[in-house]
């Protein structure tokens, strides 16, 4: 077992492994909360010709996302780390940029969520890289089906934008 912070989780990863995946994690948890909080910004102030297609599949993805969340805070959780406890903890771990423009338009806006979802996607490889490096099978398939879903939001988002 592994001590870490205030409470004991039996796992067989060692100490090493466990700070440099919960830091991950961390990191990890911080992008995927920007990137659901800039979609339903997107969301909320969508307008134009295609208002409804785009209002629509921007909630899918901010429901694809938010589910992220959970999974990645109980996996930091289960293998004996800590995880984000606040907006302010949010902030300092993020590295995907927040938007707070008064207007923007539809272009720009699925413009940006392409680029911040392929950033998201090379995060995504970089901490499975790090959970291969310390065999953490079980966050590396986890982080599988993230990149997945990452790509698929990336590509709708890339057909979108190439068509104008």
């Amino acid at each position: 077992m592994q001590k870490h912070g205030a409470s004991e989780t039996p796992t067989d990863l060692n100490g090493d492994a466990v700070v440099e995946i919960t830091r991950e994690l961390h990191k990890l948890l911080a992008d995927v909360f920007a990137l659901y909080v800039k979609t339903k910004n997107f969301h909320w102030h969508m307008s134009g010709n295609h208002f409804r297609d785009y209002h629509l599949l921007l909630d899918e993805h901010g429901t694809q996302i938010f589910a992220m969340t959970d999974d990645i805070a109980e996996r930091a959780r289960k293998i004996g780390g800590t995880t984000i406890r606040s907006i302010g903890d949010i902030s300092k771990h993020q590295r995907l940029k927040d938007n707070d423009a008064e207007r923007l338009s539809p272009e720009a806006m699925l413009s940006e969520l392409r680029a911040d979802n392929l950033e998201l996607t090379r995060n995504l490889r970089a901490a499975h890289e790090l959970c291969d490096k310390h065999n953490d099978v079980a966050t590396a398939s986890l982080i599988e089906v993230w990149i997945d879903e990452t790509e698929r939001r990336t590509w709708f988002l890339s057909e979108i934008v190439a068509e104008r």
